[in-house]
This record gives structure tokens, sequence and C-alpha cells, in this order.
């Protein structure tokens, strides 16, 4: 073998070496360049993410905030009408909602936010152990104001164990569907 084609075969394999390292970056500076965005459309979560996060853990009852000691995920269910049978239907569906997390539903405090009509106790102990029930009109207030205002009221509200207002489930969304979306936020999750 000559010694132009030993300084041939060297210059190619460095002109190859090259294309590997700085191929993608001319390409993605191209794509830079190009002002189109190239990011997935469409969203993957189910429930309204509440932007820019709103810390309500100074908002939040006693009764709530004993044992939380930052390590749990609080889902509130929000209905300040009387509970009736949709009511007691979200109720369920909430109950549900939250055996599905599995493993994980350790993780997830649920406390019913009711109105000035006081709920059945009989019914809430024996059907939803493990409920904590409050109201406290403040909070229903902040919730309220903080919902998107094109979804319907009486939904549920997941808070962070910082206490950061983080999403809001409409009252008629599908439990598996819910569970997606807080399964997805536990498992990025190193807090709670």
């Amino acid at each position: 073998m000559n010694q132009g084609s030993g300084q041939r075969k060297s210059r190619l394999q460095l002109l190859l070496v090259a294309v590997v390292f700085l191929g993608p970056l001319v390409v993605a500076a191209w794509l830079y360049n190009q002002g189109e965005s190239h990011a997935p459309s469409g969203r993957t979560n189910n429930g309204a993410l509440l932007e820019p996060f709103v810390n309500v853990s100074d908002h939040l009852s006693a009764l709530v905030v004993a044992g939380q000691q930052g390590r749990s995920w609080l889902l509130i269910y929000a209905n300040t009408a009387s509970c009736d049978d949709p009511c007691r239907d979200a109720l369920y569906s909430y109950r549900q909602a939250r055996l599905m997390l599995g493993k994980e539903m350790d993780r997830v405090r649920r406390v019913f936010l009711h109105g000035d009509t006081l709920p059945d106790t009989v019914f809430l102990a024996e059907e939803h152990p493990g409920l904590i029930t409050i109201e406290d009109s403040s909070l229903s207030g902040l919730l309220n104001n903080k919902r998107p205002a094109e979804l319907p009221a009486g939904g549920y509200f997941l808070i962070d164990p910082h206490g950061n207002l983080v999403m809001y489930f409409q009252p008629d969304l599908d439990p598996a569907k819910m569970v997606d979306d807080i399964k997805h936020l536990l498992r990025l999750s190193r807090i709670g």
C-alpha cells in the first residue's frame, strides 16, 4: 500500500469522525434557526395544570396539616353544595382513584372540603374511612378562584407536600385518567 492511499484513508476517517460529532450540532442549529417548533403537539395531562403555582399551606386547617409533615400529597374534593347523589358518586370515584394508585396510595391523603351543610358522618365513616372532612369558606374561595374558569366547579384539587396547588380535575373526569396524572407526578416527584 502506498503513502498516498494511506493519507487518503486517514483523511476519510477524520472526516467521518468530524461528521459524527459535528453533524448533530449543525442539524440542531439549522432546526433552531428555522423558527419552527418541533416539539410534540398536544398535551398528555388530563387535569388542568394550575400555573403559576400558588402555595396554600397557610390556608389549610390544622386537621389537614396534622400528620402531613411534608411527605403527603393532598387530593381535595371541593363540593360546597349538599352531599346528595352526585356528591356521593364523586366520593366513590375519589376513593376508587386513590385505591387505583396501588402502592403509591399512601402518598396521597384525601380531603373532603364541604360547604355549610354537614355531610352524613355515618355514611362517610362507613364508606370512606380515612377521609378528612373540613368546612373552610376561605379555602373554598381560594380554590374556586384558582380553578380554570372554563371548567365546572365541584372537582378535585391536587396539592403537593410543600403546599403548592398543582392541578385541578373536573368532577366528571374518569378516575383512571386522574390516576394517570397523579402517578406521573408521583413518579417524577422527589418529595412526598
